[in-house]
């Protein structure tokens, strides 16, 4: 299984899962945000991913290897999506890529490394650490357990128990005060709602393992 490698096809199909599960998500998204926040995160992904779904065959055709894919579709999502999720986002697929420009196909170690440059992208836009009650209290012990177990064989495994472990960390979010974002003009108001971004991240995360079972 550590010989898997995944293609621009296999981003391609991953990201119209996630149009997908975001029009499906997001009221859900939307009421968690209107406890805390603009009220607006599903609604916002919902655009933007479904403008990425629209213009998918079209940057799929122009782009000669996955980096130059996944950059083409973050910036749908950068200057498509309002709020702050299409900013974050979109920095996510933009810098996934970043260090296999070139390559049609990423073993899973280097998908590994991928979702990591895509979350230190988002801290870097998001200026949020560990506890902040953002989508990196989801992110940050997610990729720590990926990175630490990149290079084992069962990588179903592996990304089943990020996801767990990502979860967690959504959930984590809800007796928290939030540091960042319109959430910490609450103060103390904010403690006992879960962190959007928390919930949007680990399930989009979860698509890529749905598709790598296929």
């Amino acid at each position: 299984m550590s010989e898997q490698v995944f293609d621009k096809q296999f981003f391609a199909d991953s990201l119209v899962k996630m149009a997908e599960l975001t029009e499906a998500n997001r009221d859900y998204w939307t009421k968690l945000d209107s406890d805390i926040g603009d009220g607006d995160h599903g609604i916002n992904l919902s655009i933007g991913f479904r403008e990425v779904s629209e213009k998918l065959a079209e940057k799929l055709a122009e782009s000669p290897d996955t980096a130059t894919f996944l950059k083409k579709s973050g910036m749908i999502l950068l200057s498509k999506v309002g709020g702050a999720s299409g900013p974050l986002y979109g920095s996510f697929f933009i810098k996934m890529g970043k260090d296999h420009i070139g390559k049609e196909t990423v073993t899973f170690p280097e998908f590994a490394d991928m979702i990591k440059n895509g979350v230190e992208a988002i801290q870097f836009r998001g200026k949020a650490e560990l506890g902040d009650k953002t989508m990196l209290d989801a992110l940050l012990p997610g990729i720590d357990y990926l990175q630490a177990h990149k290079e084992d064989t069962d990588y179903l495994a592996v990304m089943e128990k990020m996801i767990e472990i990502m979860k967690e960390g959504a959930e984590s979010t809800i007796p928290l005060i939030a540091k960042k974002g319109r959430a910490m003009r609450l103060g103390e108001r904010a403690i006992g709602h879960k962190d959007p971004g928390s919930e949007s991240s680990w399930m989009l995360m979860n698509v890529f393992l749905e598709q790598m079972r296929k």
